[in-house]
């Protein structure tokens, strides 16, 4: 499945929700149990509910709290929350493992941002308006329908610029927000004239967990279901409204845009260069690196090296290959590629050992299915290996199937 996100007015933790409920009602309800742990003060309103602006209709997701939640709830929440404590919030609510662990990510990718921001360490940063309990409640939310949707790709349009200044805890600082600028770093924005903060730090932090790939269009597919969600303010001439455009991708190779750098290495010896690309692979963003040896300038063996990144993460990709390398150069350019449908399982064999395999699917339906190789270590000899790798492929096509079915 592949998701497109139309950022009409703009986009919000709520009006993400509302928009995702609108397209898969049947989710409001398991959405419901999950609001229930956030741990709300009593007599907090959190309601999905219908909304026409005029001219459209779909969905609002509403978070209303009572006028003394510190009275309400039994206790005072802090005008300043650190991330931390937002941390240990989230695992006391009993959510499901993936759903926290996502929900961390995204308050993880806004505390990163902030840091960068106000020039202080991750574990210095205090939340103010994302540390309120609604965005909590937006961010949680979130986090449990991207997990219930399952294995998807995701993209947005380009973004509304929007103008002015916003009231902070810091401030009046400008529109788009200086997290926000962090955070879409390489994202397409257009300026249709409208002032206000068209986009929220944490709708940004929520498309740059989802990895989304910023273009116009969504690529080829069938449409399988679509929703609006719209923000509380109002627009003049312009529906505040996300719209969210699902596809089914199976029987095509979706199109996507990724950042190719390349550049050689003669002047490092072969033990730190290999250190410095193991720790390039590792850097937020990066794709893959691969490296070839090559004939340099005067003769010299040169390892010519080529690394994949998300284009939104260019400038970080390059700056990463100067400080992990010799080189003094990177050429780079932002290349077209069709990338097959592919999710992540996990299987269990009698010994109690995990294997995780990618499954992809095939232009013509068929998947297939490629165990990871760390997974495989504790085997020993390559005999153990290759068994444990047979059996936990054939093991998640088997599960496939039955899913299938």
């Amino acid at each position: 499945m592949h998701l497109h996100l139309d950022p009409v007015g703009g986009i919000a933790g709520d009006m993400f929700i509302a928009a995702l409920l609108d397209a898969y009602p049947d989710l409001s309800a398991g959405l419901d149990g999950v609001m229930a742990r956030v741990g709300l003060p009593q007599g907090t309103r959190c309601a999905l509910v219908a909304h026409n602006d005029g001219v459209l209709s779909g969905k609002r997701f509403e978070v209303e709290l009572p006028v003394a939640p510190a009275a309400a709830h039994g206790h005072h929440h802090p005008a300043h929350v650190g991330l931390a404590a937002i941390r240990t919030a989230i695992a006391a609510m009993g959510l499901a493992a993936p759903v926290a662990e996502r929900a961390g990510a995204i308050f993880s990718i806004l505390a990163k941002a902030e840091a960068e921001v106000h020039g202080v360490s991750v574990d210095e940063v205090e939340f103010h308006e994302v540390g309120a309990l609604d965005s909590i409640a937006d961010i949680v939310g979130a986090a449990w329908i991207i997990d219930a949707l399952g294995p998807a790709t995701w993209s947005v349009g380009a973004l509304p610029l929007g103008s002015g200044r916003v009231q902070t805890a810091h401030g009046a600082l400008p529109v788009p927000a200086p997290a926000v600028v962090k955070l879409l770093a390489g994202f397409a924005f257009a300026d249709d004239g409208l002032p206000g903060e068209r986009v929220t730090p944490t709708g940004a932090a929520i498309l740059r967990h989802l990895e989304c790939a910023p273009r116009t269009g969504s690529g080829a597919g069938r449409l399988t279901a679509s929703g609006l969600g719209f923000g509380s303010r109002k627009l003049l001439g312009l529906a505040n409204v996300l719209r969210v455009m699902a596809f089914d991708k199976v029987d095509a190779p979706v199109a996507d845009e990724v950042a190719l750098l390349a550049f050689e290495v003669d002047d490092q010896t072969g033990e730190d260069l290999a250190l410095g690309l193991d720790r390039l692979r590792a850097c937020d963003g990066v794709l893959d690196v691969v490296q070839s040896p090559v004939f340099g300038k005067k003769g010299r063996m040169a390892a010519q090296v080529q690394v994949l990144a998300q284009p939104q993460r260019l400038d970080a990709a390059v700056a990463a290959c100067f400080a992990e390398t010799t080189t003094l150069g990177v050429r780079h350019q932002i290349v077209a590629r069709s990338v097959l449908a592919r999710h992540e399982t996990s299987i269990a064999d009698a010994d109690g050992r995990t294997v995780r395999v990618k499954l992809a699917r095939r232009p013509d339906g068929a998947l297939s299915a490629k165990a990871e190789s760390d997974d495989l270590r504790s085997c020993g000899a390559r005999s153990g290996r290759e068994s444990l790798r047979r059996a936990s492929e054939s093991a998640a096509l088997a599960q496939e199937a039955k899913r299938g079915k």
